[in-house]
């Protein structure tokens, strides 16, 4: 097995903190505020909404990292700033304001001559698990951390861009930071394409390798629908005894039986807009998530040489129906499981199969993709899971 990584890390100064553009998927090279939440001499608090994001692909809020007085907002709202732009400078009372001028105009000088370092995202890798290249994501401190890693598995037609929302405010916690991983499984994003039996048993095997292979000895496991059932079966399998701390379970598959087969089928079958976005729109809540750039990019990854017979594959699979119940019983550890109330592939009613030992949120305003959605709460769960609530 080998591992390879790239890209670059992040920044911030000592009195002054810059709030910047995030990168919310590896493809976004931009976005605009469409909404301050903040104001100029307001406390700002970890976890606290900063501002409403809007990028191509999606709208979502800002959840803050920092800590302490906002004292410029540097960008008005509908204006397009880069990855990597300060839209926001933060710092303590006692911080001069000459000093906050200086890197008011300074922000602005950027932002006007386009000359930004994008240092932000996470970094790329991939691992090689005899002859299948599994990608990932991995946002880390700079400084190397004692606490456990957070490992993020996503659910059929997802990637590990799925965890924009997510991986980030987890990895940046300001009491324990820690390195988190979100991976393509076989079949996904820029992962190869056979998902070969294509079974829960045998992704949760792909998952144990990318463990090994990174030498992560005891993890944190978050996993979205199929990938919740895939983290499941890792919990349960005598392979990884001892190396799985907590599990987040996002609208599990496999832990009931309701599932829409309608939605699985068809997405796989889907080949044009028209086909395409009326399943998609089973997803969200909001039906205005899904956007003209969401059905596109989708189109294309599933126009990839092998994706259609891993997606039929891998559906056939959940639709004769799969059961991790017994996985979770052999689990000891702690676990927490969030439903989108207007879940309509992975139905909440599944959560009563949990039994009292599993505490279920249930998240209003959120379909199948609460971790789009409705990330706080999501963020939320998470830090009971490991921890740190």
């Amino acid at each position: 097995m080998t591992t390879t990584e790239e890209t670059a890390p992040s920044q911030v100064t000592d009195r002054i903190q810059r709030i910047t553009m995030p990168k919310w998927g590896l493809s976004m090279e931009s976005g605009k505020v469409t909404d301050w939440f903040v104001a100029e001499g307001d406390e700002l608090a970890h976890g606290q909404d900063i501002c409403e994001i809007d990028t191509d692909k999606i709208a979502g809020a800002l959840e803050s990292t920092w800590a302490g007085t906002v004292r410029a907002l540097v960008v008005d709202t509908m204006v397009d700033v880069p990855v990597g732009g300060t839209i926001a400078l933060v710092a303590d009372a006692d911080v001069p304001q000459e000093e906050i001028d200086a890197a008011l105009a300074q922000a602005r000088e950027q932002l006007a001559s386009g000359d930004i370092v994008d240092d932000s995202g996470p970094k790329l890798g991939t691992v090689q698990l005899d002859g299948t290249t599994i990608a990932y994501a991995v946002l880390a401190p700079e400084e190397p951390t004692a606490e456990t890693a957070v490992v993020f598995v996503h659910g059929y037609g997802g990637d590990k861009d799925s965890w924009m929302f997510v991986q980030e405010p987890i990895a940046a916690d300001a009491d324990r930071p820690r390195a988190t991983y979100a991976l393509d499984l076989p079949g996904h994003g820029a992962s190869s394409k056979d998902v070969g039996p294509g079974t829960i048993d045998s992704l949760a095997a792909i998952v144990i390798g990318f463990l090994d292979a990174l030498e992560l000895s005891r993890v944190h496991l978050v996993g979205h629908s199929m990938g919740g059932a895939v983290v499941a079966a890792v919990a349960g399998s005598p392979a990884a005894a001892g190396r799985v701390s907590s599990l987040t379970l996002i609208s599990p598959a496999g832990v009931g039986p309701q599932i829409n087969v309608e939605y699985l089928r068809g997405f796989a079958g889907a080949q044009t807009r028209r086909e395409l976005k009326p399943h998609l729109l089973e997803l969200f809540a909001d039906p205005s998530l899904v956007h003209r750039q969401l059905i596109d990019d989708l189109l294309r990854y599933k126009r990839i040489d092998g994706v259609d017979v891993a997606l039929a594959t891998l559906s056939t699979h959940l639709a004769d129906g799969v059961d991790v119940t017994a996985a979770l019983a052999s689990f000891g550890g702690p676990t927490v499981a969030v439903w989108g109330a207007q879940d309509a592939i992975v139905p909440a009613a599944n959560a009563s199969a949990l039994g009292s030992r599993v505490p279920v949120h249930v998240v209003d305003g959120a379909g199948h993709m609460a971790h789009m959605e409705k990330p706080h709460e999501v963020v939320a769960a998470i830090h009971q899971a490991i921890g740190t609530s």
